[in-house]
């Protein structure tokens, strides 16, 4: 019945056509480039953030498994907390030459803005 769940039908409007066949739309998950191709940008944000310093990992393409993987990874590294959502990691500090370091041995192309 998982076809016939009404609450994905929410904004349907209802059709009198027989054969009309409710489809539904599946977002397709990015697949992760291999670390050669990515290419990573790291820099020191302040903004918005009461005066505290995080370094900030932008532009990874792939999965969202594969980036907290990468993100704990990093922390672990670091030994500070974090987060990792919509193709960006977020580090607590100032860590930018450190996660350089550790991307660049892990074979990504890494810039530091």
């Amino acid at each position: 019945m998982k076809d016939n769940d009404w609450k994905q039908r929410l904004n349907i409007v209802y059709s009198t056509n027989p054969n009309m066949q409710f489809e539904t739309e599946e977002e397709e998950e990015q697949e992760t480039l291999p670390p050669e191709k990515q290419k990573l940008k790291i820099m020191l944000d302040k903004k918005n953030r009461k005066g505290k310093e995080v370094t900030l990992i932008t532009d990874f393409i792939g999965t969202d498994d594969d980036l907290k993987d990468l993100a704990k990874k990093l922390k672990t590294k670091c030994g500070v907390g974090g987060s990792a959502r919509n193709g960006e990691i977020l580090l607590q500090g100032d860590f930018r030459q450190k996660v350089k370091e550790l991307l660049t041995a892990d074979g990504y192309k890494v810039k530091i803005i």
